[in-house]
């Protein structure tokens, strides 16, 4: 593709493959902000942004639709994630992290599978992607994951780490060798955060068990370090 998304395509050569710095800082970006959102830091938002952009036109550039489709779609949601946590924060000081109700856990459930396979259908129709039933996947759960991550909801990790495992070889059929390698990285990063905001809620918990009159809310999500989120 050539006009407004030259830019993309500039790059290095690295073990005679074709490395492109859009690819690569846009995947540096996803990687900073999912480690903080481990640390539950407001400024995982415009991280989060700022790579979905590039990684946005980098996927439209070689055509991986549904890596595209994910960005444009998380850019769109990044709004709402980094309103509702400055919010969580105005009001409680942090953002409190926890489990999903079973409500919330049907909803992303339905939305995964419903969304998926109507999202599927399109691009098999269209002929706009090569495997549309994996695009597809990479699309919903990307949005089903940000909608976790704005609700501080733990099942947000699970969802990317699902969405991880279909990515790596989406990206390296691709020709995406650097995204390949950051979904791989994903996964460490996403069942350490997992850890890391389990042993936080189980500590909030604690918490308000011992204090009297403690609320017994379930705000979502992230509280900064450094007075952040």
């Amino acid at each position: 593709m050539t006009g407004w998304l030259d830019w993309a395509q500039a790059g290095f050569d690295l073990f005679g493959e074709r490395v492109r710095w859009a690819d690569l800082l846009g995947n540096a970006g996803a990687l900073g902000a999912v480690w903080l959102a481990s640390r539950r830091t407001v400024w995982t938002w415009p991280v989060q942004l700022v790579g979905a952009v590039l990684l946005l036109a980098v996927s439209i550039d070689v055509g991986f639709v549904g890596n595209a489709l994910k960005n444009a779609m998380v850019a769109v949601l990044v709004c709402y994630g980094w309103w509702k946590w400055t919010r969580g924060i105005r009001d409680e000081g942090e953002v409190r992290v926890r489990p999903g109700t079973a409500r919330e856990r049907l909803a992303l459930g339905a939305l995964a599978l419903v969304g998926t396979l109507a999202v599927a259908a399109l691009l098999h129709y269209t002929g706009q992607s090569w495997a549309p039933l994996f695009d597809a996947f990479i699309f919903v759960g990307s949005v089903a994951a940000t909608i976790a991550l704005s609700r501080g909801l733990m099942e947000f990790w699970l969802v990317w780490i699902a969405v991880d495992l279909v990515g790596v070889p989406m990206a390296v059929h691709s020709g995406l060798w650097v995204t390949a390698a950051v979904y791989s990285l994903f996964l460490v990063l996403c069942l350490s955060g997992l850890r890391t905001w389990t042993r936080r809620y189980r500590d909030d918990q604690a918490a308000r068990a011992t204090t009297p009159g403690a609320a017994t809310g379930t705000t979502a999500a992230h509280g900064a370090e450094g007075g952040t989120a």
